[in-house]
């Protein structure tokens, strides 16, 4: 072999080892839009990664691909929905840079999808609109005056399902029927937000009928009671869960090879009448935004919780629970404590732990829709109208935060916001800015 065939062997065998691949090519771009959410796909010949960040003024979506390019044959990029225009550009170190310009404020999550039968290796991009990004479901507004935040609690288990029993006999299901109502009376004392019960007694309930018992009550959020159990006696701490990718993937196929049922709705929209592609687009965009307020609101109760005791961890977990596996209502499940643990069952047993546990999760709950109102509901009208003017209330005994929202018919949040209180506890001869607000 001559010097340099030699050389050119040498070069391809290093090029080899080195691992170095051929730039991914975007072969095309998809878009679809739907009720405020837009979803773009870029299809791929080979993974990539890839880096996204938003930019203002004016609004733009930046999506740089490693060692990317777009295909000669794409001249015209669609548009639609939050998006204006797509615009491409190589970079000088090799990257591919996709412009999303945006004509509105978006909220955006990004994940790549392996080949399937039909497409092969995808970057996907959903944007959905601030106004709508959090809360998914929406009940109607049957008054004209905003309507209540409506929460789904579930008690877990029941009737002949004990769940988890401790050392000294405990029962998980009476644990978490207990702290359910407890939560269910202090969400429904709250202005502008209602408690559904999944079940208000020992007996027991399918899980899929659970989650549908909330989408048939336009659950804002569905939330189930649990305590969670190992055997190993040391282990404790509360806990928060929500659905895994794995369990919203399997949800999606059940829902989507039922599509043909002319009841099955999500978010409102019958997927009956639309084609596989397109029904498969509205049911992963459902998801993905029940999913992200899941997460949101998850996060806002392990915050809370970790005030009263311990966590098991301080970060929201993802698991393949049935009961969520609502395709469009938030959903997230509460390990109160670990039932198995000797010390967290006594607490589990008191009537005090058992009120610090509801206040812990309706203090999150209430701080994340306080911050991420649904639009048309009581609290989101609240926040936009200016209070008229104020009044000083002086605490005496027995006042709290939640009587006093109630007797001048404003929300916690507002005297919160206008007192500058980092807690609801209030101390006797302590003086408050009360907001009032024109018509109440």
């Amino acid at each position: 072999m001559s010097f340099i065939g030699r050389l050119t062997l040498i070069a391809l065998v290093l090029l080899a080892s080195s691992g170095v691949q051929a730039a991914t090519t975007v072969e095309n771009v998809r878009l679809w839009s739907e009720e405020g959410r837009t979803r773009v796909v870029l299809d791929l010949s080979h993974p990539v990664q890839h880096s996204i960040f938003t930019l203002r003024g004016p609004d733009r979506l930046v999506v740089d691909l490693k060692d990317g390019r777009l295909a000669y044959s794409l001249k015209n990029l669609p548009s639609g929905g939050a998006i204006r225009s797509i615009r491409t550009g190589s970079r000088a170190n090799g990257q591919l840079r996709v412009v999303l310009d945006l004509n509105q404020e978006v909220r955006s999550r990004s994940f790549t999808a392996g080949p399937n039968d039909k497409y092969g290796e995808r970057l996907v991009i959903d944007l959905q609109q601030q106004s709508n990004a959090r809360a998914v479901k929406r009940a109607s507004d049957e008054h004209g005056r905003g309507r209540d935040i409506v929460v789904a609690v579930d008690a877990g288990h029941g009737g002949h399902d004990p769940g988890a029993v401790g050392r000294g006999k405990t029962r998980e299901k009476d644990v978490a029927l207990i702290v359910s109502k407890n939560l269910a009376n202090r969400i429904n004392a709250e202005p502008g937000m209602r408690a559904v019960l999944i079940r208000d007694r020992d007996v027991y309930v399918d899980h899929r009928e659970r989650m549908e018992i909330a989408r048939r009550a336009n659950a804002d959020l569905f939330v189930s009671i649990h305590a969670d159990a190992v055997d190993d006696r040391r282990a404790r701490g509360a806990s928060v869960y929500v659905l895994s990718l794995k369990g919203a993937s399997d949800e999606a196929a059940k829902r989507l090879a039922e599509r043909e049922n002319a009841s099955s709705l999500v978010g409102g929209v019958s997927l009956a009448d639309k084609d596989p592609v397109l029904a498969s687009v509205l049911l992963d965009l459902s998801q993905n935004a029940a999913l992200s307020a899941s997460l949101d609101v998850g996060s806002d109760v392990i915050d809370q919780l970790a005030r009263i005791g311990k966590v098991h961890r301080r970060t929201v977990q993802q698991a393949g629970f049935l009961v969520l596996k609502s395709p469009d209502v938030p959903s997230i499940l509460v390990e109160t404590a670990y039932i198995s643990n000797p010390d967290e069952e006594r607490l589990l047993r008191s009537r005090t732990h058992q009120d610090k546990l509801a206040m812990a999760v309706l203090a999150g709950i209430r701080n994340y829709f306080h911050e991420n109102p649904p639009p048309n509901t009581l609290i989101a009208m609240n926040q936009k109208r200016r209070p008229t003017q104020q009044v000083s209330h002086v605490i005496t005994l027995g006042d709290t935060l939640s009587e006093i929202a109630e007797r001048y018919n404003v929300s916690m949040s507002a005297i919160r916001t206008t007192n500058q209180l980092s807690s609801d506890i209030v101390r006797i001869g302590q003086t408050l800015k009360i907001p009032v607000y024109a018509g109440t």
